[in-house]
C-alpha cells in the first residue's frame, strides 16, 4: 500500500528529528570521549586533540544546530537571539581552534618535529584559517549595507554554503587525526570505527539541514 504524501512527510520529519538529536548526542559525546582518552593536563598535547573536538564537533554543530527547525535547541526563541548565539558558539568554536593549533605548534617546536608535514596538520591548518575567515565574512550579515550591491537574502545563501564547506574540513581534520599515531594506538577494533563514524554523522546531517534550507529558500522565490 502506498504512503499518502502526507505520511510521508511526517515520517520525514520523524527521521530529521531522530538524525538531528543523534547529532546533538555526538556532538556532545565525541569531545567526552576523546577527553577521557587524551587526560587533558597530563601533557601539553593532551590540550590539543580536546580543544580540537570541543571546536569542530561540539561548538560548531551546535551553532549550525540551532537553525534547524526540528531540532534546535532555541528553536522556540526569536531568530535574533538565535544569530547571537549562532555568533557566539562560532567565535568559541574559532578561539579553541586557534589554541589548539597554537598548542599543538609549540609542542612539535619542543619536541623538534616539523610542522603541517603530515594530511591532519594540512587539513587542520586551512579549517582553523577557514573558519577564521568564515567568521570575519559573517560580519557582512550583520552589517549588509557594506556590500550594497549583494542583497541580504544572497549574502546568508554564500555564508552558509560556504560555512558548510569549513565545516566539512573541520570534520575531515577530525577524522585525519583519528588515523594519528596516537589515536590509532589509543583507540583500537570496533571503538575505532564507531569514532569515525561521529564526525561522518554529524556532516550528514548539517548538510541535509543546509540543503533543505536552500531548496526552501528556492521555492519561496516563485
Amino acid at each position: 500500500m502506498a504512503l499518502t504524501a502526507e505520511t510521508e512527510s511526517r515520517l520525514y520529519r520523524s527521521l530529521r528529528v531522530a538524525s538531528g538529536a543523534a547529532a546533538h548526542l555526538v556532538a556532545l559525546g565525541f569531545p567526552a570521549a576523546v577527553a577521557v582518552l587524551a587526560r587533558p593536563g597530563s601533557s601539553l598535547f593532551s590540550w590539543h586533540p580536546l580543544l580540537m573536538a570541543l571546536a569542530f564537533s561540539f561548538l560548531m554543530t551546535e551553532a549550525l544546530l540551532i537553525f534547524s527547525p526540528e531540532t534546535s535547541l532555541l528553536r522556540s526563541f526569536s531568530r535574533k537571539v538565535r544569530v547571537r548565539v549562532h555568533w557566539a558558539l562560532q567565535l568559541l568554536a574559532l578561539l579553541c581552534a586557534l589554541l589548539g593549533l597554537a598548542i599543538i605548534t609549540y609542542n612539535k617546536h619542543l619536541n623538534g618535529k616539523g610542522h603541517f608535514v603530515t594530511w591532519h596538520g594540512l587539513t587542520g591548518l586551512l579549517a582553523v584559517l577557514y573558519a577564521g575567515g568564515q567568521c570575519a565574512g559573517g560580519v557582512l550579515l550583520l552589517y549588509p549595507k557594506l556590500m550594497k550591491n549583494w542583497t541580504l537574502a544572497k549574502l546568508k545563501l554564500y555564508h552558509a554554503t560556504s560555512g558548510l564547506v569549513g565545516y566539512l574540513l573541520g570534520c575531515a581534520s577530525l577524522m585525519l587525526g583519528m588515523c594519528s599515531l596516537w589515536f590509532t594506538t589509543t583507540v583500537t577494533g570496533a571503538s575505532w570505527y564507531l569514532a569515525m563514524l561521529c564526525p561522518l554523522v554529524t556532516s550528514l546531517v548539517i548538510m541535509n539541514q543546509v540543503s533543505n534550507a536552500y531548496l526552501y529558500r528556492k521555492r519561496s522565490q516563485h
